[in-house]
């Protein structure tokens, strides 16, 4: 099977190379890294079954290749970077969205999009089924991403209506491991590398607010399922373990020996106050649930942070002494 994979560099899209390659498939994997890293995909670099293509996908792309199948993971993920990358957020889940489905038509090949828990926006039902509509805020800052998936997952649908295109959407959910970069913005990041370097954990609000973490390769492996499932309706991929903002500190204070305290900020325009997945419809359908603790993912995410904060430090360190 030969798939392509938009955002192949990202955190999570490197995670899904890797996954499709243990199980014998080529890759074409297309990114323009604004966000990704070639870091992320430096063990493949001379792999015969992995092609990296430098292209915005929201500008259409032409493939003389046969494809099985295309999965369209390019978009900047979290608030720090979807807050700087407005227009481009919402020109990759518009404009990418239609470009990844007329390349997957022409091919014939099987499709899957990425989105998100923050289709639910501020939930106001808890946990969240896929049947749940969400309480979005279309016009505040966080807007350009939850309103870029949303359409995306309506450009999916009208695809899969009106072209009978083999279509899968999954809801990821807050996820996190090695390959996340450092000032990425997304809490367990900024807990982690904050922890290393002794520096205080910013807490945004009091830190009661709610998020349910799922290890990267919990997420990759529901993926996966999805993509090889008959689900045509969104899925919701996630870990429905609840822990606050304040506990998550905790723990990552414990994995990493920090001793200070926490800054507490305030709380961002539209930050939800809980997010929890209901992930009934993938433990019936794809016989999938997390496998992972979060302490345990934390003990193996640490080290991989660890090894790049020495790294940053020391080449600060190098370029000041120069």
């Amino acid at each position: 099977m030969r798939v392509a994979i938009t955002g192949a560099a990202g955190f999570l899209g490197s995670h899904l190379v890797d996954r499709f390659l243990a199980e014998g498939c080529d890759i074409i994997g297309v990114d323009n890294f604004i966000t990704g890293s070639p870091r992320n995909l430096a063990h493949l670099e001379d792999h015969p079954q992995v092609r990296l293509i430098d292209h915005d996908i929201s500008r259409p792309l032409y493939l003389e290749t046969r494809l099985d199948g295309v999965l369209h993971f390019a978009s900047p993920a979290s608030p720090v970077d979807y807050l700087e990358l407005p227009i481009q957020t919402l020109k990759v889940g518009s404009l990418g969205t239609h470009n990844t489905l007329g390349l997957a038509r022409r091919h014939g090949a099987r499709y899957l999009l990425a989105s998100t828990s923050e289709v639910y926006g501020d939930p106001l039902i808890h946990p969240q089924p896929e049947s749940y509509r969400g309480n979005v805020n279309p016009v505040g800052p966080r807007g350009v991403y939850d309103e870029a998936k949303r359409f995306a997952e309506a450009m999916t649908m009208a695809y899969h209506r009106a072209h009978g295109l083999d279509t899968r959407i999954v809801r990821i959910f807050n996820t996190y491991g090695p390959r996340m970069r450092p000032g990425d913005g997304r809490v367990v990041s900024n807990f982690i590398v904050q922890g290393l370097r002794g520096e205080a954990m910013t807490v945004y609000g009091d830190g009661s607010q709610t998020r349910s973490f799922c290890f990267v390769d919990d997420t990759v492996e529901g993926i996966f399922r999805l993509f090889r499932s008959s689900c045509t309706d969104p899925v919701n991929v996630g870990n429905p373990d609840e822990f606050t903002i304040g506990e998550l500190a905790g723990l990552v204070m414990e994995e990493t020996g920090s001793r200070s305290a926490p800054k507490y900020l305030p709380l961002p325009v539209d930050d939800p106050a809980v997010r929890r997945p209901d992930i009934g419809l993938a433990r019936r359908e794809l016989g999938w649930h997390p496998a992972t603790r979060l302490r345990e993912g934390l003990g193996r995410t640490v080290p991989y942070f660890r090894r790049l904060v020495v790294v940053e430090d020391v080449r600060s360190r190098t370029l000041g002494g120069t």
